[in-house]
């Protein structure tokens, strides 16, 4: 399989609400993937041939032609190139959506739309970065163009910044708690986190945990899932599969089998699960 990958760390002013940039061309080996939530969403600039995407929560497919923008979720998204893929993506920290594209989270929760309907920047965009051929150049562009337009001050922006970092910190901190250390009722946080991020400090918690819990796993050893759920919290095994399969699309047995079967050892892709 022929892919390029490239991923880029944003500068100091958008590292606040940016995760990353990333670049990608190429073609995969399967059909299709199931890509497991980030807390936030994700943008991808298609600069090729179109893709298909489907959320779980909705379940309504979009054929992006030029692009799609993946809303705050805790379920994954079903991707589905229709040919070569070519694009570039930025995925936010969970306080970015607000900043960056100017949009409420909480209208896109669950859902995947095209992204120059919700973005129109993203067409002239779109065009320029058509113009480059090097991967690093288009990275540069997407760089400048997002913090071009940034807007880095907004109510409740500095309680969600402090939240979402004591969150990824300790993923399995009583929410209650959470909001009495951060001087607000347990409300006041819930309001002003479904405002900023979009989704509910606890739905967020959850999906911090999963991904920490896919980023530990070692899928070509011998997985103790019993021990690693009880290491992350939790202490009950069928609500850990449960967890699992709302947050990866498939049960943890399923889950390892589908990086095995399409993925070397040195290039297991944790949270992605390829489905011929």
């Amino acid at each position: 399989m022929e892919f390029t990958y490239r991923t880029r760390a944003p500068g100091d002013r958008l590292s606040r609400f940016v995760e990353v940039l990333w670049y990608a061309r190429g073609t995969i080996g399967y059909r299709r993937e199931r890509i497991a939530p980030t807390g936030s969403c994700v943008a991808v600039v298609v600069l090729g041939d179109p893709i298909i995407e489907t959320p779980s929560a909705t379940g309504v497919p979009l054929l992006a032609t030029g692009g799609f923008l993946i809303g705050p979720h805790d379920g994954p998204v079903l991707n589905e190139p229709t040919g070569e893929t070519y694009a570039v993506g930025v995925v936010l920290t969970p306080i970015g959506c607000r900043s960056v594209f100017g949009l409420d989270p909480a209208t896109l929760r669950g859902d995947v739309v095209d992204l120059g309907t919700a973005w129109p920047r993203s067409r002239p965009l779109r065009t320029a970065l058509l113009q480059e051929s090097d991967p690093e150049a288009i990275l540069t562009v997407l760089a400048a163009t997002l913090e071009e337009q940034l807007d880095d001050a907004g109510p409740g922006l500095d309680l969600c910044d402090r939240a979402v970092a004591l969150l990824d910190a300790e993923p399995t901190v009583e929410i209650g708690a959470l909001a009495r250390h951060l001087g607000v009722s347990h409300g006041h946080l819930d309001r002003e986190f479904v405002r900023v991020v979009g989704l509910t400090p606890r739905a967020l918690a959850r999906i911090l945990r999963l991904r920490r819990v896919l980023a530990t796993v070692d899928v070509f050893g011998e997985v103790t899932w019993t021990s690693l759920a009880a290491d992350w919290g939790w202490f009950d095994q069928s609500h850990f599969i449960r967890d699992f399969k709302r947050h990866t699309g498939v049960t943890p047995s399923e889950y390892v089998r589908a990086q095995r079967a399409e993925f070397a050892a040195d290039d297991a892709a944790p949270g992605f699960v390829p489905d011929t």
